[in-house]
């Protein structure tokens, strides 16, 4: 199985957190991830966001369904994440646009020892299989 983790590209600061929007840089970052994505991604992957705004736009750049799922908000837990990708039996490819440190912690449980995280940058991906 192949999951794929995607920050979020960059947004604007402000408040409320879950409207933040991406910024003019965030868009073009978004759009060239998923120019090369579209490019590679296994037909039929499975694209789940979080409900916040920057995620929905950065996930919108693929021009694929996506499902949109609380779980997956900004205060997250890797377990969740996990959870919704169906890791590690899944039976497709699941891409997951979301947050930092989630998608770091999440990724450090699945390769790594406890207490284990990357650093996702903003607009960056995440492939595990």
């Amino acid at each position: 199985m192949d999951l794929l983790l995607w920050r979020h590209a960059e947004a604007a600061d402000g408040s409320p957190d879950l409207a933040r929007a991406l910024t003019k840089r965030g868009h073009e970052q978004a759009r060239a991830m998923a120019q090369w994505l579209k490019k590679r991604l296994p037909e039929g992957t499975r694209v789940l966001a979080s409900p916040a705004r920057r995620a929905q736009e950065t996930a919108a750049a693929l021009g694929m369904p996506v499902a949109t799922l609380e779980e997956l908000s900004t205060d997250a837990a890797p377990s969740a994440l996990i959870a919704a990708a169906g890791w590690p039996n899944g039976d497709r490819a699941v891409l997951i646009v979301g947050h930092q440190p989630t998608l770091g912690e999440t990724a450090g449980v699945i390769l790594g020892p406890k207490g284990y995280q990357l650093s996702v940058h903003k607009g960056a991906v995440v492939w595990l299989r």
